[in-house]
Formats: structure tokens, sequence, C-alpha cells
């Protein structure tokens, strides 16, 4: 008796390692074949790259699907195309799912919509991040609205967990249809390149109700919404480097809202950066790199930029000030003279409230002439869109800090993190013009009348030019006002910066109740 309790339990156990194997290997080898040749990882590499080593616990791998219709009941596999649990990044728990597009194609069930569902909510009540790594053809057709239901239960927690946990999503195959709508709730988007894409309507569709011939690439691949839409965030030239970039990412992210993003061990030195002193050219009309303002601030290559590739005339990113995370936005001259526009507005703005939704300090560098004239920008909305980027600042309650190295113009120079909307402290370079506009748009209105009654108006102009720049191409008369706290020496910035966000480090904000504001969406 005792041996055959023995036979039978070791029948079990290799019973349920026959299930562990099946489960390992997804849609079979041939498939997995297949998806090595299209230069893609399987769900279960990607997950292994991602997490540290022996880290992973896998939840609902024996998870099978329950439809019935059009023959599905004769393929099962386990786990149903989606492999979810939990493990460590750098030693700090995260939650993770991982489409396996070997098993139907990734497509979406309800219990594949449940797994994800359910590490979702684990993630919200542990008050760790979730990481999507989508690769799914979409709806599982066979299974019609079960299948929709299972996308708009995963919506509604996205938006649920929204300002809670921070939550990425890393398209490393085909993401369409519904199931755009996930990932464009979550808080960052990466793509992989050439194997990626994302639209609502594919191109065949395209064709057929626009007569647009478009390639998936063109349409909805990774340097499309790179550059075009911006719906996406970071691209990746592969999954490895994919990978890379998700874990980098979070290595400038709290875990939840609750908590003040990691800093590193760092000793304070000599924080004095003298090749900022040479970096605003001589002429006031030459454009310089906003870049190389933040390599001298930032901790050396500590700069991760976000949406480097969409609305460039405004840089926004993570970087490390003294080993501590903090968000940068920054007007770049060096693109239409960092101007504001709708696209830049709307990439600003979101930053603004993701850095406010998690206690990321924010850093932010001024050089701007105003907003972009023209009707294509007031067809298309750069009153409502200019007003997200105010809106976002004005809101935020993390530690603000500005500095005008340049030009602060208009209506832009108020938007911009200026004291008058909420700013902790606004710091100047010696080269700062703060002014409703330039010297000589402002001359040719002030002076309207005397110039046109000059013997010869050009050098009048060019007088009352000289005359405007004295009065108002420098940031004194804001620093007499308080508006300016402090005209300081670009090679000090890094310096009063580290200080200053150390005052800062515990700033708390008393809000009115409410159950929320209305942005200009």
């Amino acid at each position: 008796m005792h041996d055959y309790t023995i036979i039978e339990m070791e029948n079990k156990f290799e019973d349920l390692r026959n299930k562990i194997a099946t489960a390992y290997i997804g849609g079979g080898q041939e498939r997995i074949a297949k998806q090595h040749e299209k230069g893609k990882l399987t769900a279960r590499e990607r997950i292994e790259l991602l997490l540290d080593n022996g880290s992973f616990e896998e939840i609902g791998m024996l998870k099978e699907h329950r439809s019935f219709d059009f023959g599905m009941e004769k393929q099962q596999f386990p786990g149903d195309g989606v492999i979810t649990g939990y493990g460590t990044v750098y030693g700090r728990l995260v939650y993770v799912f991982a489409q396996d597009f070997t098993v139907f194609g990734g497509a979406l069930s309800e219990t594949h919509a449940e797994k994800i569902c359910k590490i979702m909510d684990l993630a919200m009540e542990s008050g760790a991040p979730v990481i999507g790594l989508n690769d799914s053809g979409g709806a599982r057709i066979q299974e019609g609205v079960n299948s929709l239901g299972g996308y708009a239960d995963i919506f509604y927690r996205n938006t649920i967990a929204s300002g809670v946990i921070p939550q990425i999503s890393a398209i490393m195959g085909p993401c369409a249809g519904g199931a755009v709508y996930s990932p464009a709730i979550t808080d960052f988007i990466l793509m992989v390149e050439h194997t990626s894409y994302m639209f609502v309507t594919g191109p065949n569709v395209v064709k057929t109700v626009t007569n647009e011939e478009v390639t998936s690439e063109e349409l909805g691949g990774a340097e499309t919404h790179a550059s075009k839409s911006g719906v996406t965030h970071i691209t990746a030239a592969h999954d490895l480097d994919c990978i890379q970039k998700i874990k980098t990412l979070l290595s400038y992210l709290p875990q939840n809202n609750t908590e003040k993003p990691p800093a590193l061990p760092y000793e304070l030195n000599i924080e004095y950066r003298d090749k900022l002193n040479d970096i605003i050219p001589e002429n006031p009309m030459h454009p310089y790199d906003m870049k190389e303002v933040i390599y001298e601030i930032a901790d050396e290559n500590s700069f991760f930029e976000i949406h480097k590739d969409y609305a460039d005339n405004m840089i926004v990113g993570f970087a490390r000030l003294a080993g501590k995370s903090i968000g940068i936005v920054a007007n770049q001259p060096y693109s239409l003279a960092g101007v504001l526009d709708v696209e830049c507005s709307k990439k600003g703005a979101r930053f603004v409230r993701f850095c406010d939704c998690f206690n990321i300090p924010l850093l932010v560098l001024v050089d701007v002439p105003g907003f972009l004239p023209g009707t294509d920008q007031e067809w298309r909305g750069i009153i409502t869109n200019g007003a997200k980027l105010l809106y976002a600042f004005s809101e935020a309650t993390v530690p603000r800090i500005t500095v005008i190295t340049r030009k602060a113009y208009g209506g832009a120079y108020d938007v911009m993190n200026s004291k008058h909307i909420g700013a902790d402290f606004n710091y100047a370079w010696p080269s700062a013009e703060i002014a409703v506009m330039g010297a000589k748009g402002a001359s040719e209105i002030i002076f309207k009348n005397e110039i046109s009654k000059a013997e010869n108006p050009s050098e009048k102009l060019k007088e009352k030019e000289k005359e405007y720049q004295e009065k108002f191409a420098n940031p004194y008369r804001a620093a007499a006002r308080g508006f300016v706290d402090e005209v300081i020496e670009p090679r000090e910035t890094r310096r009063k910066l580290i200080k200053s966000f150390a005052a800062l480090e515990n700033k708390k904000v008393l809000k009115y109740p409410k159950k929320h504001g209305n942005i200009p969406l």
C-alpha cells in the first residue's frame, strides 16, 4: 500500500511537470522559430531579460480559455496566450504581463483578459509598477463580445491605476483595433522599430474607406508614432534594447504615488560648471543647443529623454541631480527658436502631469520667444493646447524651479513655470530678457508715431530698439519686482539647483477639496 501511494504521487508529480513543460513551449517549437525569424523574442524570453535572474513568479500558468464555438474546445494551450506574474527589476517589485504571439497570435480572450486584470489589481494593492509587453493580433474573434468585454475590463483598470502606480507599455509586435487603447491610457509607450505597429484601423480598411495606399509601418510603425503622432514616447532598435530602456526608465520612478523616487548615493563636490558661462551666443538671434545646458547641470550621463523625436522645440526627460531623480522641461532654441506650439504644449503638459503624479521634482529651462503665430496653429487650437501646459504647471505641487537662460517673452513667459503660477524658485542668467515681446516689435508699437515722423525712420527704430533693450532686455527689472528670486552666473546653476531642491524636499501644498479639475483637453 505504501509503495503504491509513492508511485501514485510520483505519477501526479510527473503529470504536473508535463503540464508545466507544455505551458513553457506556448504554441510549439515551430511557432517559436517563426517568432525568432521575425527578429522577435518570445514572451518568456522577454520576461527573463526584463526581470532580475530567478525573481519571476508566474500566476495563472495553467489557465485555459472557456470557448466552445468554432472548434475552439479542441485547441487548448495552458496560459491562454499571455504570461503573467511578478518579479523584481534591480531589486524592486514589478508586475508584468507578456502576450505570447505563438498562441493564437496573442489574441485576447476572456480568460486572457482575466489574467491581465488579476496582476493589475495586485499591482495596485501592492503599490508596484505594472509593465505590459504587448504582442497581439487583437481580439479573439471566436469569442465575440466576451473578448471585447475583456478589453474594457483592462481599460477600466488602466484608468483606475493612473496616477497610483507607474504603467509602462512596450509594443513588441502588432497592437491594433481596440487593443491600442490600453497602452494609450498608460504612462509610457515604447515601440520596437520595424517589428511593432499600432493603429485603430489597418491598411486594408484605410484603403477601402479612403482609397489611401499605406503600409503597416507607414501607418503605425515606431518611427511614425515617435515623430508624427507622438503616440510613442521611446523607440528601440530591437527587443533587447526595448527591455533595457524599460529598466532604465524604471530607475527614475517611484514604486507608487505615495513614495519618493529612488536616489543614488552621491557625495557633494565642486559643483560649478564653467562651460555654462560660454553657452549663450553673443548674438541673441543665434541658436544654441539646450541639451548642452542639461548635460552640464545634470549628473553625468543621467539624462534620459522622453518623446525625443516629437515636437523637438521642447525637450522633456528624466535626469539625476546629486543622485536624485528630477523631471526636466526645456525650450530648445535649435528648433523653431524654442517657440511654443500645439505639439510641444501637449508634450510638455503630459510630462509635467506624470512627474506631479509621482512626486518627481521639476526643473524648467526657459528660452522662449512666445507662441507660434499663424492660421495653422490657431485653427488647430493653440489656445486650448497652450492652456494644457499652463494648467499642468499651475496644478503641479511637486518642487518646481525655473531657470531663464535667455528670452522669456509674452504669455509664454507666464506659461513656462513662472513665479506667478506657483514656481518655488525662479533664477535667471544675466543674459535673460523678460518682456512682453522682443525689442524690435515692441519699439515698432510703442514708438510708432515717433518713428514715422522721423527724418530717418530706420535709424530712429534702431535708436528706440536700443532704448527698449536697455530697459527690458535684462532680468533686473523682474528681479526688482521679485518675479525672479536671483540672478546667477550660469556656472553656479548646478550648485544652486542642488541646494534649492534639497530645501524643497519636504514641500507640501494644501489644495482646495474637489473631485478633480477640468483640464482643457
